[in-house]
């Protein structure tokens, strides 16, 4: 018979899991919370934690609207790849990326991926698809990215709140490690959405051809 390895302190066993044998740590207890900087996007917020065996922390994070985020993999044909050139202050630089944006208050994430792709790069698209979620430096921010995928694309711009014209590239997709030679292409997020959407459309391209078998 079966039986779970004994519980360390701080930890729980999952229901009916016997089989993985596996272990999660109990969340710690948030003994208060203050803001202690705020600026007109972002919140700076202290938290003091008592973790499950009994060592205490403070802990710090951003917090900002929490409308939730789009970034989109805009696919004008079944083997390239629309990316923008954009001012990044953080780096106070121009860096290579894929559109994305914020989710304006009565959106779907579908209807925020088509408006930031019409503003971003003017193209709608006909086919618009999530793919995945991402999060970024998650110790410090909740944020959360929605990945989408978005082909059959059409000609039709929306006016943008960009300080500048964003310029479009158009970069192979399966070009990914000569992109990651750039220095001016580095976004993690934006890195990480070009390999999902590259083997996604490997895995249908392989079922494609088997059907045909």
């Amino acid at each position: 018979m079966s039986t779970l390895p004994p519980t360390p302190p701080g930890f729980d066993h999952p229901e009916d899991d016997s089989a993985s044998r596996s272990v999660y740590l109990r969340k710690p207890q948030i003994l208060s919370r203050e803001c202690v900087a705020q600026s007109r996007l972002f919140k700076v917020e202290s938290l003091a934690l008592r973790f499950s065996n009994g060592e205490e922390r403070q802990f710090e994070r951003l917090t900002g609207a929490d409308r939730g985020a789009v970034m989109i993999v805009a696919m004008p044909d079944p083997d390239h790849v629309l990316l923008i050139r954009e001012y990044a202050a953080g780096f106070e630089d121009y860096v290579l990326t894929l559109p994305k944006g914020l989710v304006d208050p009565g959106e779907d994430i579908i209807t925020a991926a088509n408006r930031e792709l019409m503003e971003e790069c003017g193209f709608g698209a006909h086919c618009i698809e999530p793919l995945v979620e991402l999060s970024l430096a998650p110790n410090y921010m909740r944020h959360r990215m929605q990945v989408l995928l978005a082909t059959d694309l059409y000609p039709k711009r929306l006016p943008g709140d960009e300080p500048e014209p964003l310029i479009v590239e158009t970069h192979a997709i399966e070009e990914i490690p000569t992109l990651l030679l750039r220095e001016d292409f580095h976004e993690a997020r934006a890195i990480a959405a070009l390999y999902i959407a590259r083997d996604r459309l490997r895995e249908e391209k392989r079922n494609n051809a088997t059907d045909f078998l």
